[in-house]
């Protein structure tokens, strides 16, 4: 029997980068919410600190309509990416008068402010738009997946389907975010992050609806970071039909999400091999593992790294089996290590691993270190697991040898510098701790009524992180040896 394909790593890699979530980025020239003009500064400036590689959130895109969705990890298509994100001042043909009046950042990004200005504005260029040579290639290699996309975005608006104008206009919204995100590409290695999953209504869901389980959401169970389980409303592939079809809708979003990336982070890489299914109006005790055709999407997973020569960092936190992991270091698919979970000290992790401190739904730094994100919880009506809550922050003070009083600037330098020492190909730090912020982006159990979850932005303008001396001593630190 022949050795399982290895995914793409090349030689001698060991670098150090950001995990950014771009919604909450922001300058004096967006408009509300991060765009990849503002992602391709942050790039640029990462890579003058001697950053190798930027992590960014998941550009998947949500309904076409509002309200917005805030959830990246709840996409309608995991294929195409968010008009949101369109730098509209950078789009052929605009001019000022298409601009908002200015919007300052505040306490919550306003996505329906944000998407109504840019589609009047990108409406406008597209009835000046006097067609290019690129978009024609663009919509000949999209073939039938992007005219799909298209005619569920017509739907979502409650468009008629003859309109070719508008659905072209949904295709020239991808091909400015392709160009754009190819010249983010074009300032450092970028690290795309995959989600699980998708909406039940979305237009992935659409399109591969003889292959979805429409009864059944994805979620986790019960643990000691969230005791009542987790239910994300997504939609899973059926594991028959998935295998019928030798894992092409997985081949295809794999290679979907490789477009312009050094790398790849497959978000819960366990459903690779089995997913937790929770019955559609039932709760996380009520579900069950099912089990998917792991050699098939293994199998595709490895040759779509090595085509595009882009490295695959699987999220395998939480409940995995040593089997899983045993079967993706065979494969090459690097590990996610944190120093919130890890026993061992970071100088003995692999070196096929990624090294960070948190996630966008763990506590950040300044969280743990304050007891914010404990008091935060409680004031949710959250079950807080103060035991586990207590044996963090402690972790956090033996692995720095912070005293008690210490400022959080200093505690967020040190356990960097702890996680400095792993010999992981990629150590990540998340903006937020390099700002000391104290809220995580996103609060598991939540709703977007209770908190504003992934719609935060940043404390300080890109302009003035830029000159904030904090990342600037982060980046030193991370910079040691690598």
């Amino acid at each position: 029997m022949p050795e399982p394909l290895p995914c793409f790593v090349p030689a001698g890699l060991r670098t150090w980068g950001w995990a950014a979530q771009l919604p909450s980025l922001h300058s004096d020239r967006s408009w509300g919410i991060g765009d990849l003009a503002d992602l391709r500064r942050l790039a640029r400036w990462s890579a003058r600190l001697g950053a190798g590689a930027l992590l960014v959130s998941p550009l998947h895109a949500p309904r076409q309509r509002l309200p917005q969705q805030s959830s990246p990890y709840s996409p309608s298509s995991r294929l195409w990416r968010n008009p949101l994100f369109i730098a509209v001042d950078e789009v052929p043909g605009f001019d000022r008068s298409l601009a908002p009046a200015p919007n300052p950042s505040g306490v919550r990004i306003d996505r329906e402010g944000a998407w109504t200005a840019k589609m009047r504005a990108l409406e406008l260029l597209w009835a000046r738009f006097p067609g290019d040579p690129a978009f024609d290639e663009f919509r000949e290699r999209g073939g039938a997946a992007l005219a799909a996309w298209a005619a569920f975005c017509l739907g979502d608006e409650g468009g008629t389907p003859g309109d070719a104008s508008r659905l072209r206009f949904h295709e020239w919204l991808q091909w400015l975010l392709d160009e754009q995100l190819g010249s983010v590409a074009a300032e450092i290695r970028l690290v795309h992050d995959l989600a699980v999953g998708f909406d039940h209504d979305g237009a992935d869901a659409w399109r591969w609806r003889d292959a979805v389980a429409g009864g059944f959401g994805i979620g986790a169970p019960p643990d000691e970071f969230n005791r009542s389980g987790q239910d994300w409303g997504l939609a899973p592939f059926d594991p028959a039909r998935l295998e019928d079809l030798d894992g092409e809708p997985w081949r295809e979003t794999v290679r979907a999400n490789l477009r312009h990336a050094a790398g790849l982070r497959v978000d819960h890489v366990m459903g690779l091999f089995r997913l937790f299914w929770v019955p559609r109006g039932g709760a996380p005790p009520d579900g069950r593992y099912v089990a998917y055709p792991s050699k098939v999407l293994l199998h595709a997973l490895a040759e779509e790294s090595r085509a595009a020569r882009a490295v695959v960092i699987g999220e395998d936190l939480g409940t995995v089996q040593n089997t899983v992991r045993a079967e993706l270091s065979r494969r090459d698919v690097l590990s996610y290590r944190l120093l919130w979970f890890e026993d061992d000290e970071p100088a003995t992790w692999p070196a096929h691993s990624l090294a960070s401190v948190t996630t966008h739904d763990l506590p950040t730094i300044a969280g743990v270190w304050t007891g914010t994100d404990v008091a935060e919880q409680r004031a949710l009506g959250l079950a807080v697991d103060e035991a586990a809550a207590a044996r963090l922050r402690s972790r956090l003070g033996d692995r720095t040898g912070a005293r008690d009083d210490a400022p959080v600037e200093e505690v967020v330098l040190r356990a960097y510098e702890v996680l400095g020492t792993a010999p992981s190909m990629f150590v990540c730090a998340t903006l937020e701790d390099a700002l000391a912020v104290e809220h995580r982006p996103n609060m598991p159990g939540t709703t977007d009524a209770a908190r504003p979850n992934w719609s935060v932005p940043l404390p300080l303008s890109l302009e003035a992180l830029e000159d904030d001396p904090r990342p600037h001593d982060l980046a030193e630190v991370l910079g040691r040896g690598r």
